[in-house]
């Protein structure tokens, strides 16, 4: 694996998930505001409000804060403008990288994602320097114990899924983005309850790096994750199973 997935497994791995850290909530509230001002607070009528609002039930996000955040985001609660960018620019090694923000003050967001790039020997990028690397994508994960393989990939792939395949303990199903619903309804139907799906970008094509020069990146990458108004951070960087266990046992 390469990327997003990547590293979502060494979080795992470090235990340096957006719960232990206290994040998740933050992000999921700004991700449902955003979705909620988009596109209304009728879920039924709102797939990505809809997204979210399955993302914070997953991460046990009391309703109320749930209805608070849908409120913000249609006005019937004052709350916090957020304006949403992504910011892009490379990596030590020539390793792209991708920050999806949401922030209610660009300037001072800009200027973390700068420092943080600039400390580690990279660099930020004009608009589209990068993005063009990435297709986006949907990634639904499943606990392998929920459905034998054979029959979870016939739901899946019936239901429009590009590829499926396990990673630990889990099954990583990836869909095209017109795709996503209906490959995370079809497993509803069947009695499965992800264990995370979101919309996600992944490389097109990826760098190898080994040792020191990927474990820089990777400290990199770490940073930018753990900034205040960082959503996501993407890159195409290819470590090997053995460097990705030994920076995560670090």
């Amino acid at each position: 694996m390469s990327g997003h997935s990547k590293w979502a497994t060494i979080k795992r791995a470090k235990g340096k998930t957006d719960a232990a850290r206290g994040k998740v909530f933050s992000r999921l509230i700004r991700e449902i505001t955003i979705a909620a001002r988009m596109g209304g607070g009728d879920k039924e009528g709102n797939p990505r409000l809809r997204g979210a609002i399955a993302s914070a039930r997953a991460a046990n996000m009391p309703g109320k804060n749930i209805d608070n955040a849908i409120a913000k985001g249609t006005g019937q609660l004052e709350g916090v403008a957020y304006e949403e960018f992504v910011l892009e620019g490379f990596a030590p090694g020539g390793i792209a990288v991708l920050v999806e923000c949401m922030s209610d003050n660009r300037n001072r967001t800009v200027s973390e994602v700068r420092h943080a790039m600039t400390k580690a020997g990279g660099n930020l990028g004009a608009a589209n320097s990068v993005s063009y690397m990435f297709k986006p994508k949907g990634l639904i994960r499943v606990a392998k114990a929920a459905m034998e393989e054979d029959a979870l990939m016939e739901v899946v792939l019936e239901a429009g899924a590009e590829d499926m395949a396990q990673d630990g303990e889990e099954f990583e199903i990836t869909t095209s983005q017109d795709t996503f619903e209906a490959v995370r309804t079809a497993l509803e139907k069947v009695g499965i309850t992800p264990m995370s799906a979101e919309q996600t970008k992944v490389p097109e094509t990826t760098v190898r790096l080994e040792g020191d020069s990927a474990f820089k990146v990777l400290r990199l990458i770490e940073e930018l994750d753990e900034l205040d108004d960082t959503q996501h951070v993407y890159n195409n960087l290819d470590i090997s199973d053995e460097d990705a266990e030994k920076y995560a046992s670090q």
